[in-house]
């Protein structure tokens, strides 16, 4: 839980200062812990920006990965990709202009993670020469060529965003043309001409995400324990004390009470049910509140 206050700290100066004026004194204090619990964390500071990148690439890689799922045609998993990606990069513009723009300020790991991320797309895109109407005698550098002609497009979009001004353009409005140029030299200037006329991606009014910590402000510690409450109420909504007791492994009734009081007055879980007080069960369910935290909590320890 201390390392995603620090993943988000990080991401909110990087975000607000620039990649190179975060330190660690500043993500310790922005985070609320010390520097000897960041140092027991991460082994420097470049350590703890490479998890902040390789976190947003994770963001974005699930979303990109729903979207081309299933798509067995190259062309139509490009332009899926494409779709995610942009309109990820829109909503999410913290993270997007992490994996973008402040990547390249990063250190060595960092731009070598970078360097494995951009390998993989690069991969994807080589695939045109496999299709079965690719055009002939297309050199394997194409790939790379398409893939950082694509990236240099979003980055400069990126950096004219960072200046205010009115009726910015909207990275998914690029869907029509950044997919063209991808598929142009693998399957010829008609198709890519089609590419263009598509309809864009619907683009509803979004607000921009900034990084959220839940876990700030809380009232309480939460522990290997109340961790384990949390997860087995989001798993049986409207369970019973003696049935999340079960679920997580706590023998000792009291304790059992007394957690779920203190989850209860943190905001974190309520009672939906009547209660012994009418002869039956309680039923508790997380709050909005504690549905974000044990959100983060799962992504944290891989739950399913």
């Amino acid at each position: 839980m201390q390392r995603r206050r620090l993943l988000t700290a990080t991401s909110e100066l990087v975000y607000e200062r620039g990649v190179q004026a975060v330190t660690i004194a500043l993500v310790s204090d922005r985070a609320g812990v010390s520097r000897k619990t960041f140092y027991g964390i991460f082994e420097d500071r470049e350590g703890c920006l490479l998890a902040v990148f390789e976190d947003a690439v994770g963001q974005a890689a699930r979303v990109v990965g729903e979207a081309v799922g299933g798509r067995e045609l190259w062309r139509e998993r490009v332009r899926a990709g494409l779709v995610a990606l942009l309109l990820f990069l829109d909503e999410e513009p913290v993270a997007g202009r992490l994996l973008i723009v402040d990547a390249l300020g990063g250190g060595e790991r960092t731009l070598n993670a970078r360097a494995r991320v951009l390998a993989q797309i690069i991969a994807i895109v080589d695939d045109g020469r496999k299709q079965p109407k690719a055009v002939r005698d297309i050199p394997p550098l194409t790939a790379e060529g398409v893939v950082g002609a694509v990236f240099s497009v979003i980055h400069a979009r990126m950096l004219n965003r960072m200046v205010p001004a009115e009726n910015a353009t909207r990275m998914a409005e690029l869907t029509g043309a950044l997919s063209a140029m991808v598929i142009q030299p693998y399957l010829g200037a008609a198709i890519a001409k089609k590419e263009l006329e598509r309809p864009e991606p619907a683009l509803k009014p979004t607000v921009p995400k900034l990084p959220s910590d839940p876990f700030r402000d809380l009232p309480i510690r939460l522990t290997y324990r109340t961790a384990r409450v949390l997860a087995a109420i989001a798993a049986t909504p409207g369970a019973s004390g003696k049935q999340i007791a079960r679920a997580s492994e706590i023998t000792d009734d009291g304790q059992m009470s007394r957690l779920l009081n203190r989850l209860g007055r943190a905001g974190l879980i309520e009672n939906t049910g009547p209660g012994p007080a009418r002869g039956e069960a309680n039923a508790w369910t997380l709050t909005s509140k504690g549905q974000d935290v044990q959100t983060v909590i799962a992504q944290q320890t891989g739950q399913d």
